[in-house]
């Protein structure tokens, strides 16, 4: 993947997740989504047009190039990954959000590849057991009886 800063993925993965959702991203769209200023977005649409990661054009908005949205896929595919995770840990759905936003950046992909086989194989019922509810139950049991071996 290209050497981005945080801030430079967290604005190609809300550029995809904006796209997504309404089939364009404009400066406001954005702007909201990561709750920063237009014209912070505009610096930064600017930035990621020289890397040739978009195509910014003024007043239209921003359109991810082949490579652009290649890293952003992976950016969200990192960031999905590990909300999932969370979430099956019974996280609350902001928490696990802010918190896979946090650590997509800093894992490495073996490790990320590996919790994405695990989270999935959780969802699959590859477990004779349902996992997350077995673990709510002991995260409701409390500590004195949390004597696991």
């Amino acid at each position: 993947m290209y050497s981005l800063s945080r801030k430079a993925e967290d604005y190609l993965e809300a550029i995809l997740n904006v796209i997504l959702e309404k089939g364009y991203a404009r400066t406001k769209d954005v702007a909201g989504v990561l709750e920063v200023s237009p014209s912070s977005v505009v610096e930064m649409f600017r930035k990621l047009d020289a890397m040739h990661l978009v195509e910014y054009r003024k007043y239209e908005g921003v359109t991810l190039t082949d490579k652009g949205r290649a890293v952003a896929e992976v950016i969200k595919f990192r960031h999905d990954t590990l909300k999932r995770l969370f979430l099956l840990l019974g996280v609350p759905d902001s928490v696990a959000d802010e918190d896979a936003c946090l650590m997509e950046h800093e894992l490495s992909e073996e490790s990320i590849r590996q919790i994405r086989l695990f989270v999935d194989f959780l969802d699959s019922g590859g477990v004779s057991v349902d996992i997350g509810k077995a673990f709510a139950e002991f995260c409701r049991a409390g500590p004195d009886k949390k004597n696991v071996k």
